[in-house]
């Protein structure tokens, strides 16, 4: 995968696919899964094209550190006061589906650990 590589959240970001988009920035995209597996299920994903985090470099440090910072903000706007999970699926066996960087904010009720 490279940077230039299409994806759906690609073309989410250039409004050419619709999405239920709760948040934006300059550097950040928010919107809601539309499978989701909790009551709150959001991606937050960043506008520049990381296929995943083991792609992310040194450069990206405040990037990445923007984009947690993003999941607190719209974890709170969504209202979970009582806490939340934040997964990133990376690789084939982590999981990802998608190839461009995204995290998981997954709330609205309790969460059970191991996670699978």
């Amino acid at each position: 995968m490279s940077e230039t590589t299409e994806t759906i959240f690609s073309k989410i970001i250039r409004r050419e696919i619709p999405a239920d988009i709760v948040y934006e920035d300059d550097l950040a995209l928010a919107f809601r899964d539309i499978n989701p597996a909790a009551p709150v299920h959001i991606l937050v994903i960043p506008k520049k094209p990381i296929p995943g985090l083991a792609d992310a470099e040194s450069g990206d440090d405040a990037l990445l550190g923007h984009l947690l910072l993003t999941v607190k903000r719209v974890a709170e706007q969504a209202g979970l006061a009582n806490g939340y999970r934040v997964v990133i699926n990376t690789g084939p066996d982590g999981g990802q589906s998608v190839y461009h960087l995204h995290m998981h904010i997954l709330g609205g009720r309790q969460m059970k650990w191991p996670s699978g």
